[in-house]
C-alpha cells in the first residue's frame, strides 16, 4: 500500500490525490478525538472554567489535604464512603472551581498584583516571623520545605490569592444594608412575649382501659415497622494497638531509672525563682554597672532607675527554668545564689544583669512511686515501634486463610467477639454493646462488609489496626406479635393518652378563643394557670420547652394554642408582645448590620461567580474526577 502511495505521488495529479487523502484522514482523526496524538497526549484537566484548567493533581492534593484535616479534627480516619456521604469530594471540587472562576476573571480584566504587594503579604504572615517578631528568611524556607512547596510556586499562588481577594472585595465592598431589613431583624431578635399557660398532665386523660385483642392486632398490623427487628451481625475483631503489644513488666529497671533521671521534672514540681533583670546595650556598660553595685556606689534598684526601668519592667516574675525564653538567662538565673547580682550575661536582647530575690524549691516523687508509670510509657513507645512489623505478620497469616481466633491466640492479642450487634451498636434487646473498639469507624465497616469477605484492616485513633470477620448476618425482620405484645400494648396506651389530651387541649383552646378566663378553664380541667413573661424566641424558660415557646411566637397576641410537653400537653394564651425601639447607633444594631452585610456579600459574590461561570462555560470530566479522589482505578 505504501509503495502504491509512493508511485502515485511521482506525478502532479497523484500528489494532489495523496494530499487530499491525508488531509481528510487528519481531519477525521481530529474529529474523532485522536488529534491528541499530534498534540502530545490527552487533557489532564478534571474541570475547566473558560480557559482556566483544574488539573488532576490539584484536585487530588486538595482532596487529600481536606481528608487529613477532618481526620485530625475528628481523631479518626474517614473511609471513601464516609467522605462521599459528607459531600467532601464535591465541596473540594466546588472550591477549586470558585478559585478558577476568579482566576479566569482576573486575567480577563488584566488584574495583577505587584511584586511589592506580594512581598508585603508574605512578610506579614505570622508563620514566617522569627523570635524577634520580624520576617525570617530561614523560617520562610523551613515552612515551605515542611509543606513540600517551592518558593516560586508559593509566590505564584500568593499572587493569585491576592488577585482573587481584590476582585471579590471589589464586588462586595461597601454594601448598604437597608434600614427596613435592619428593623425587621431587630424585631425578630428583640421581641419578647408573655403568655398564660396551663399544663395537662398524663393523668388528665383519665383512666385508659387496657386494649382489646382486636385493638392490639389492628394496631400491630398498622405499625409493624415500629416493632421491626434491625439487622444484626455476629463478628470477630482482632485488635492490634500499642496497648495490646506493650509489655511493661519486660522493661528493665535500668531503662526505667535512666528515663526517670532524664525526665525528673515530669514527676514533681520544678523549682521556681523570682528573677529581676536589667538590660544594657553592651557588655562594657553592664560590667561598669556591676562594679558600682559591688563597690556599694549604687544599688541594683538605683541602676534600674537610671536605665528607665520601674519595678514592673524590672521583674521577670516567679518562673521555672523552662518558662524563661532566653536559654542563657535561664542558665545563669538558676545557677545564681539568692540576693546576689550575676556577672554580665549575653542574652538574646543584649547584656543583662540578673538578681534572684526568692527561691521556691522543687520536689520530685521517688522512683519507686512512679516506676510503674515509667515502665508503661517505655513499653508503649516500644510497642509503637514494633506495630508495623506485627501488622505485617498478621497480614501474612491472614493471607494463609488462618482464622482470626487462631492468630489472636498464637500472638497473645485480644479477640473481641460480638454475638449480635446492629448498626447503632445495640444488641437484640436494644441495649448498648460494650467493648467495641473505635466504635463509629468499626460499626460502619462491619455493615459495609459481606459475610466471609476478606476485609482490609481498619486504622484506629491511636495508630493501631483492627481486623474483622462477619461470621453471621441476621437480616432485619418483622417481630411476631407474640414477641412484642407488651410493647404494642404500651404504645397503644401512650397513643390513646396523647389522643385524649389533644382533644382536651383543643377544647380548651376553643374556650379561650371565645373569651373565657384562663383561670376558669384551668379550674375546670383540675390544673392551675400561671403567667410566664419575658419569653425570647427559640429559648426555653420556666419549664416551657423551646418547641412550646416557638408555638407561642407563631400564635397571634390574644389567641390560644397548645403544644406537646413530654407525656403531657401545654395550653396557652398569648397575653402580650413587646419590641424595644430600634436604635441604629446601638452596638447590638451594629452587630446585626455586620452579620446581614456578610450574608448579603456572600449571596452577591455567589451570583457574580455563577454569572462568570455561565459566560465562560464550566465543564467537568467525571471520569478524571473519580480517579483523582480515588473512586476509580
Amino acid at each position: 500500500m505504501l509503495q502504491g502511495f509512493r508511485a502515485a505521488s511521482q506525478s502532479w495529479l497523484g500528489k494532489i490525490v495523496v494530499t487530499i487523502v491525508f488531509g481528510m484522514l487528519i481531519v477525521g482523526l481530529a474529529i474523532f478525538g485522536i488529534g491528541d496524538i499530534f498534540r502530545g497526549g490527552g487533557s489532564n484537566a478534571v474541570a475547566t472554567v473558560g480557559s482556566t484548567q483544574i488539573s488532576t493533581e490539584a484536585v487530588r492534593t486538595a482532596y487529600q489535604n481536606q481528608l487529613q484535616r477532618l481526620a485530625r479534627q475528628s481523631r479518626r480516619s474517614l473511609t471513601p464512603d464516609q467522605a462521599r456521604a459528607l459531600g467532601l469530594d464535591r465541596q473540594v471540587l466546588g472550591h477549586l472551581i470558585t478559585e478558577a472562576t476568579l482566576d479566569q476573571k482576573t486575567r480577563e480584566m488584566g488584574l495583577r498584583v505587584s511584586d511589592a504587594a506580594v512581598i508585603r503579604l508574605i512578610q506579614e504572615e505570622p508563620a514566617f516571623k522569627g523570635p524577634d517578631g520580624n520576617f525570617s528568611v530561614d523560617a520562610f524556607r523551613d515552612t515551605l520545605r515542611q509543606a513540600g512547596l517551592t518558593e516560586a510556586g508559593f509566590v505564584q499562588e500568593q499572587r493569585a490569592v491576592a488577585a482573587r481577594l481584590q476582585l471579590a472585595e471589589a464586588v462586595t465592598a461597601d454594601l448598604p444594608v437597608p434600614l427596613a431589613a435592619r428593623e425587621a431583624i431587630h424585631r425578630y431578635n428583640a421581641e419578647r412575649r408573655s403568655a398564660a399557660v396551663m399544663t395537662l398532665p398524663e393523668s388528665a386523660a383519665g383512666e385508659v382501659p387496657a386494649p382489646t385483642e382486636e385493638e392490639i392486632t389492628a394496631f400491630y398490623n398498622d405499625r409493624k415497622g415500629a416493632f421491626r427487628a434491625p439487622e444484626t451481625r455476629t463478628v470477630s475483631l482482632l485488635v492490634l494497638d500499642p496497648a495490646a503489644l506493650a509489655k511493661p513488666d519486660a522493661v528493665p529497671e535500668a531503662d526505667a531509672r535512666a528515663r526517670y533521671e532524664a525526665e525528673q521534672s515530669k514527676f514533681g514540681t520544678p523549682e521556681r525563682r523570682t528573677i529581676q533583670q536589667i538590660v544594657f546595650p553592651n557588655e562594657a556598660d553592664a560590667a561598669a554597672a556591676l562594679e558600682r553595685i559591688r563597690s556599694g556606689a549604687a544599688t541594683f534598684e538605683a541602676v534600674a532607675t537610671e536605665r528607665g526601668l520601674d519595678a514592673k519592667a524590672l521583674d521577670l516574675g516567679t518562673v521555672t527554668r523552662a518558662e524563661l525564653y532566653d536559654p542563657a538567662v535561664a542558665e545563669a538565673a538558676f545557677a545564681l545564689a539568692p540576693e546576689t547580682v550575676s556577672a554580665p550575661v549575653q542574652g538574646r536582647f543584649g547584656s543583662v544583669l540578673l538578681r534572684v530575690t526568692a527561691v521556691q524549691p522543687g520536689s520530685v516523687r521517688p522512683f519507686e512511686e512512679v516506676a510503674g508509670q515509667i515502665r508503661a510509657e517505655i513499653a508503649r513507645e516500644r510497642a509503637v515501634d514494633g506495630l508495623d512489623k506485627a501488622h505485617d505478620a498478621v497480614e501474612d497469616e491472614r493471607a494463609g486463610a488462618k482464622p482470626l481466633a487462631d492468630i489472636a491466640r498464637a500472638r497473645g492479642l485480644p479477640l473481641v467477639s460480638l454475638p449480635a450487634v446492629d448498626a447503632q451498636g445495640r444488641d437484640k434487646q436494644g441495649n448498648p454493646v460494650a467493648g467495641i473498639p473505635d466504635k463509629d469507624t468499626t460499626l460502619a465497616a462491619l455493615f459495609r462488609s459481606e459475610m466471609g469477605a476478606d476485609n482490609e484492616a481498619l486504622r484506629t485513633r491511636d495508630g493501631g489496626y483492627i481486623w474483622y470477620d462477619v461470621t453471621h448476618v441476621d437480616p432485619a425482620h418483622d417481630k411476631p406479635l407474640a414477641e412484642v405484645r407488651d410493647a404494642v400494648a404500651a404504645q397503644w396506651t401512650a397513643d390513646e393518652i396523647g389522643r385524649r389530651l389533644s382533644a382536651k387541649a383543643r377544647e380548651a383552646v376553643e374556650r379561650l378563643d371565645k373569651g373565657e378566663a384562663v383561670e376558669a378553664v384551668a379550674a375546670s380541667l383540675g390544673v392551675e394557670a400561671r403567667e410566664v413573661g419575658d419569653l425570647a424566641r427559640n429559648r426555653g424558660k420556666d419549664g416551657l420547652s423551646t418547641e412550646t415557646v416557638g408555638r407561642i411566637f407563631t400564635t397571634p397576641v390574644g389567641k390560644a394554642g397548645s403544644a406537646a410537653a413530654g407525656s403531657g400537653r401545654v395550653v396557652f394564651r398569648v397575653t402580650g408582645a413587646t419590641v424595644p425601639a430600634f436604635v441604629a447607633t446601638a452596638p447590638a444594631a451594629g452587630g446585626v448590620e455586620q452579620q446581614f452585610r456578610t450574608a448579603l456579600a456572600d449571596d452577591i459574590l455567589a451570583e457574580y461567580l455563577a454569572d462568570v461561570q455561565k459566560q465562560a462555560g464550566v465543564s467537568v470530566n467525571e471520569t478524571l474526577f473519580r480517579r483523582a479522589i480515588g473512586g476509580e482505578s
